[in-house]
């Protein structure tokens, strides 16, 4: 997130922190978000962004970040913001700001039930290695803690039909900056979405024979949290065809309170079928 200011409304981000494979997807999103926030007052928020992932990211590049200042009204805001690598164009995201206003409040979805974070203890990272994960990812060094609550233990064939939750967090402290935790909700809620579309049907991601990768991401956020703090990622599989898969992901801090819903569609192809 330390990112090189380039012209005018440009900016150049560091590469990634995983040294092989595809750039992760929640890279550009933390990285787009945190442009766009350079160029609007301090007085507005992300309140939502809507991303398209174009093409595939080297992870051993620095990304070109560039920002279309498309309306600032009295209360709102919108940014466009392109990235690109070697004059291709990879990503592309609108984000609307809103200067916070006061009114009543609901959230429709309750935070499921979970034992504490403190006392799972079954990582991601873990549990992927363990069923099958290539031996080349490098998934493992980006900076987020992903705790399996509720991992899919059923056999391969067999369907999972729950809802799958993850206790997640940024796994280094963060300065007193809201902006900065939006970015990192945003970096991790494209952690595990379209992992979670294949269960559905008796598939594992882990699978050598699926192709798999974020084709766009939608995110809400209903108010101000910590993203180096604990959260729980409920996540639920809205539907699959067609070589894709929609899950949206619901994201509620220790109290209990929602702080962003996303919702993503990705490919789920597989290959020698």
């Amino acid at each position: 997130m330390d990112l090189e200011a380039r012209g005018e409304d440009g900016f150049v981000g560091p590469a990634a922190p995983e040294r092989s494979g595809t750039m992760y997807g929640g890279q550009f999103l933390a990285q787009g978000l945190g442009a766009t926030q350079r160029t609007v007052d301090r007085d507005r928020a992300a309140h939502s962004l809507h991303a398209y992932f174009l093409r595939t990211g080297d992870v051993n590049l620095p990304v070109q970040l560039d920002v279309e200042r498309v309306r600032d009204g009295r209360s709102f805001s919108s940014r466009a913001v392109t990235a690109s690598q070697q004059d291709r164009e990879l990503f592309r995201m609108t984000v609307s700001f809103h200067v916070p206003e006061a009114g009543p409040a609901f959230a429709a979805p309750e935070m499921p039930e979970a034992p504490a974070p403190e006392g799972v203890t079954l990582t991601y990272n873990a549990f992927s290695r363990a069923n099958g994960e290539a031996e080349d990812w490098d998934g493992e060094a980006r900076a987020m803690d992903l705790r399996y609550v509720n991992p899919p233990t059923a056999p391969p064939g067999e369907p999972v039909l729950e809802d799958q939750r993850l206790w997640m967090r940024v796994t280094e402290e963060l300065p007193e900056d809201p902006g900065l935790h939006a970015a990192g909700l945003a970096y991790l809620s494209d952690s595990t979405l379209i992992d979670h579309a294949v269960l559905r049907h008796g598939r594992r991601w882990q699978d050598p024979r699926l192709v798999g990768t974020s084709l766009d991401h939608a995110m809400w956020f209903h108010g101000a949290a910590r993203a180096d703090q604990w959260l729980l990622f409920d996540q639920t599989v809205e539907a699959t065809g067609g070589a894709r898969g929609l899950t949206t992901g619901r994201l509620f801090d220790r109290g209990g309170r929602l702080v962003a819903t996303c919702m993503q569609e990705g490919l789920i192809r597989w290959t020698g079928e």
